[in-house]
């Protein structure tokens, strides 16, 4: 219960932003806002390293790291229609994973699992964060890597955000959408090399979804977006669509 009141969200809402199936094929090249994420990934993810990503529907970006990067993935969701998805992707493209629908605060898990813990787009639903990067931090094994990216809806960005739909904003922490507030959200007990920091080209696929613009008029705005972050040579702080924490899991002997 003490979960549920923590959420800006409910399960009705995440029903309903699955409710049209995705494709199944892994993201597209063209999209801007996931090469920011795959640019980021590519940097700490391995071959045969175990990957999980916390809230992971539709799946995806979990099976472009099992395809491309050829790591061991597993994905927590608690959306029954968004883990659906999930498992129909992997289906279509023979990708082997460890699926769990679970809330992520009474997960089944072994703690110290994974060499690499990751969510986007995640964190910033909950009242306190504080309690879920908890989490991100235990499931990581000793010297593996956290990895959380939210939505940058601060800055100059909020103005658009707060015109487009201002009742999906408030479903968003915007209280941590600064690089100090989002540092201070890390488990200081649990890990070391707290980081930071804007990321990405400039583009327009993590705004909310704008109420009153007809979907074909939105798609071709945010083409345009991605058009000029092709060009961008690189990260601009006060443009980067994404803020990005990043911790080290402790050993045993740092704990």
């Amino acid at each position: 219960m003490r979960e549920l009141e923590n959420a800006k969200t409910t399960g009705d809402y995440w029903d309903s932003v699955w409710s049209r199936p995705p494709r199944m094929t892994l993201p597209s090249p063209l999209n801007l806002g996931t090469l920011n994420i795959k640019r980021l990934l590519r940097k700490h993810v391995r071959p045969g390293m175990r990957f999980l990503e916390i809230g992971c529907a539709p799946g995806k970006m979990l099976g472009w790291v099992a395809k491309a990067l050829e790591a061991e993935v597993a994905g927590i969701d608690s959306s029954e229609r968004g883990m659906s998805y999930v498992r129909h992707l992997f289906n279509a493209l023979d990708i082997r994973a460890d699926l769990r629908r679970e809330d992520v605060h009474s997960h089944t898990f072994e703690p110290g699992s994974f060499d690499v813990v990751y969510s986007a787009g995640f964190i910033e639903h909950f009242k306190d964060p504080s309690p879920t990067v908890r989490i991100h931090a235990e499931l990581t094994r000793p010297g593996g890597k956290v990895l959380i990216t939210i939505p940058n809806l601060s800055g100059w960005w909020s103005v658009p955000a707060k015109l487009l739909d201002p009742e999906v904003l408030g479903m968003h922490n915007v209280e941590i959408m600064n690089l100090p507030a989002l540092a201070s959200l890390a488990p200081l007990d649990l890990v070391s090399n707290v980081r930071a920091h804007h990321d990405g080209r400039l583009s327009l696929q993590h705004m909310v979804s704008p109420r009153g613009i007809p979907g074909a008029l939105w798609r071709g705005i945010t083409h345009v977006g991605d058009m000029l972050g092709f060009l961008q040579p690189v990260t601009i702080s006060t443009l980067a669509p994404l803020l990005v924490l990043e911790m080290t899991r402790r050993n045993a002997t740092q704990l």
